[in-house]
């Protein structure tokens, strides 16, 4: 492959990419967050990342198969805790259930 078609493949990316940023900002200015539309979209996306979560704590796949149920459980149980005593910061929950995970897997 030479280098002049690996450059139109690097830039036909960016253009797909961005394109559709910027039809998304341009729209954005027209959808209502309070519409029943949207509403039933956000209810989709965490239906789909709840199913993505249960399916990797309880039918993993790939190196996190040999993690024993009890560390995957455990991680997630903290982060939730540390989630909601910490009023709803995303980033202190999963900081939480990976630290303690991690300090599960390191020293089962």
């Amino acid at each position: 492959m030479s280098e002049s078609s690996l450059w139109v493949i690097v830039i036909g990316s960016i253009f797909a990419t961005y394109v559709w940023r910027y039809f998304g900002a341009v729209f954005s200015q027209k959808i209502n967050p309070d519409s029943a539309l949207f509403k039933w979209v956000t209810c989709v996306s965490y239906a789909m990342l709840g199913g993505l979560i249960s399916r990797m704590v309880f039918m993993p796949i790939g190196p996190l198969e040999v993690v024993p149920g009890w560390i995957r459980i455990s991680g997630i149980a903290v982060g939730l805790i540390a989630f909601f005593l910490f009023k709803k910061q995303v980033l202190i929950g999963v900081g939480a259930g990976l630290v303690v995970f991690t300090l599960l897997v390191s020293y089962h």
